[in-house]
């Protein structure tokens, strides 16, 4: 009976700090909101849909609604506003935040493992394949 009543005031104890996981401030000039300059607007769009959601992980910041993904669109806008290209944009966040934000992580002694492993899985399958082939074609 005791543990009932350990585990029910544990889970009482959590429900608040879930629930309030997200602040309470407004959103970030330009999270929701798009740049007036619509050239601006799709330097920032494709970015966005390049970027992970540090939150979600799972989805772009372009379609996140965590609030740190709404943070993350407020910046790259801010920044396309102010004259920066995607790339350079692109380049701090890798900084920042790891090759992981990004969807494309850029090539890098880190990263070759990444871009290689489709490479060798596809050769290996050719191998493999082969293989059994040429056993059926005895038997």
């Amino acid at each position: 009976m005791r543990v009932f009543r350990i585990a029910a005031i544990c889970l009482a104890l959590s429900v608040p700090a879930s629930a309030s996981a997200d602040s309470r401030l407004p959103p970030a000039d330009y999270a929701y909101t798009q740049l007036p300059d619509p050239r601006q607007e799709a330097q920032a769009a494709a970015l966005m849909e390049t970027l992970r959601c540090l939150v979600c992980q799972g989805q772009s910041i372009a379609d996140s609604d965590a609030e740190m993904a709404g943070d993350m669109r407020a910046l790259v806008r801010r920044r396309i506003a102010a004259g920066e290209r995607p790339e350079e944009i692109r380049a701090w966040l890798i900084d920042r935040y790891g090759a992981w934000v990004s969807y494309a992580p850029p090539v890098s002694p880190i990263t070759w493992p990444l871009w290689a492993a489709p490479v060798l899985l596809v050769l290996l399958g050719i191998f493999l394949a082969r293989g059994r082939f040429r056993r059926k074609g005895r038997g």
